[in-house]
């Protein structure tokens, strides 16, 4: 059965067995077929996904509004820097990687010498980081509650992740954080990813860093459940001395060691 016609007796006989199935997932599965091609409906679906995805990437951030909202968030942070890369203009950006994970400027940098710097990152998707990069901010800050010094947050623009780690030393940060923009898909285009870098300095792999992808509510990883990851991640670094490989993201086996222990009183009790 497809949607673009009624259903005939025997499809309401034989209920569309992906239906259930695609309630649960972004993905595009079971789509139904007309001929040997797709329903049209289907297809239309699909050139307006390319359409949302290719305008995510071009679309440029509004800085000025951005920096606005995070500074309306009155979380007692410093008034955002801005920085941009040696990207001059968003196709340069597009074609030379490259240019995106270098500087162009960081004189505005001032030195901080905090625990946690902070990288707002335009990247693939600066709508992204416009619709969601305020609530991630928001919910970090709730979840570290005053247990770190955080520098003044960098706003960067045409910017990869490893332009980060140019930023977090000129910051003089232990542990930096860049929310960035991902690339978009054909069911997401607004996912956020924190990459999170111990001891930042140019020439970082990426081997040396820990990724939190696909943050988007309310389809994606929730914005609370990110900020507690990463803060699991900042403390592990800070035990182990470095992040990357060898580090493991712990918070949920801890979460279900409270759990047990919780349940192990009860019944004690």
């Amino acid at each position: 059965m497809t949607a673009d016609r009624p259903a005939s007796a025997d499809e309401a006989q034989h209920p569309d067995p992906w239906a259930e199935l695609r309630r649960t997932t972004q993905a595009r599965i079971g789509l139904g077929r007309a001929g040997n091609s797709l329903p049209s409906r289907r297809v239309l679906e699909f050139q307006a996904a390319h359409a949302l995805a290719r305008d995510a990437v071009h679309e440029p951030l509004d800085v000025d509004e951005f920096a606005r909202g995070i500074g309306e968030l009155d979380l007692d942070l410093d008034a955002p820097i801005v920085v941009t890369s040696r990207a001059a203009t968003r196709s340069e950006y597009l074609r030379r990687p490259d240019l995106g994970r270098v500087p162009d400027d960081l004189s505005q940098v001032p030195r901080a010498d905090t625990e946690i710097g902070i990288v707002l990152a335009d990247g693939l998707s600066p709508r992204a980081l416009a619709d969601h990069g305020h609530g991630l901010v928001a919910a970090l800050l709730r979840q570290f509650d005053g247990r770190y010094s955080i520098a003044p947050p960098v706003i960067a623009t045409e910017a990869r992740v490893a332009l980060g780690d140019h930023i977090g030393e000129a910051l003089g940060v232990t542990t930096l954080i860049v929310i960035i923009g991902e690339r978009p898909g054909l069911s997401v285009a607004d996912s956020l990813g924190i990459y999170l870098t111990h001891l930042p300095r140019p020439g970082r792999a990426d081997s040396d860093r820990n990724c939190i992808s696909n943050i988007h509510p309310p389809d994606g990883l929730q914005y609370d459940v990110a900020a507690r990851t990463t803060a699991a991640l900042i403390d592990g670094a800070r035990r182990l001395g470095r992040s990357g490989v060898a580090l493991k993201d712990m918070s949920r086996t801890d979460a279900l060691e409270q759990i047990d222990d919780a349940e192990a009183l009860t019944h004690e009790s």
